[in-house]
């Protein structure tokens, strides 16, 4: 459906969302006819499930899938917002091998989904030079005002456990990164929700305070394709 960049290959489907329900299935109207796709993000989705949004779907032909279709974009408040989390990995891995992030630029090895210990490992294990660094990645769909991104929509406990190893990490003499990764149109600052967490906001001045290296980046979406396209800035 998608190579690495998020290039879609096929034409994506427009249809009306008509409502989310038991986290996983959408029900769309496409085409005068109601279908229900799959909704591949298990988050709150918070602010972006009005009835009558328009969305886009990926559909595909493979007989072992009972649905046909998969939730890709929606477009909310003249936004649009990617809300496939699967995808975050795929677009920040196309954004280090091409230094489309300028902190995290010139690798010399690129590791996806690495163990730090028994309990949690981190999207990426990144190795330049002599020094090695964790980076974890957020996508973020949440905004609430017409250029401020925020995270997390829902109270996260396993965003706060990987700020805390992240914290472990720089203590062990790593690189920690983490990286908001923001998939929604037209995003000029990022911001913790700090009313929806309080502790997840907690966690992060810790870390921050620990050393380490926050980032917020924005994608451009299309219907077409989804890639890194700039840096925005951290609001507290």
């Amino acid at each position: 459906m998608y190579n690495l960049w998020m290039e879609f290959n096929k034409s994506l489907v427009k249809g009306k969302l008509i409502k989310r329900y038991k986290r996983f299935f959408t029900d769309v109207k496409l085409k005068g006819k109601i279908v229900t796709a799959h909704c591949p993000n298990t988050g709150s989705m918070k602010g972006l499930l009005d009835g009558g949004n328009e969305v886009y779907l990926t559909s595909n032909n493979d007989p072992k899938k009972k649905l046909k279709y998969g939730l890709e974009i929606i477009s909310a408040r003249s936004n649009l917002v990617g809300v496939n989390t699967h995808l975050a990995n795929k677009i920040t891995q196309h954004g280090l091998q091409n230094n489309l992030i300028k902190e995290l630029k010139d690798n010399n090895s690129i590791k996806p989904e690495v163990f730090f210990n028994k309990e949690t490992r981190f999207d990426f294990l990144l190795e330049k030079k002599k020094q090695k660094s964790f980076l974890e990645v957020k996508n973020v769909t949440l905004f609430r005002n017409k250029n401020t991104a925020e995270f997390p929509d829902a109270v996260t406990e396993r965003g706060s456990k990987h700020l805390l190893t992240l914290i472990e990490a720089t203590k062990k003499g790593y690189g920690a990164f983490l990286l908001f990764l923001v998939q929604i149109q037209n995003m000029e600052f990022f911001k913790i929700a700090k009313d929806i967490d309080q502790e997840y906001y907690k966690n992060y001045l810790l870390a921050k305070k620990a050393g380490v290296n926050f980032l917020a980046y924005r994608t451009k979406i299309s219907i077409n394709e989804i890639k890194i396209e700039k840096k925005i800035k951290i609001i507290e």
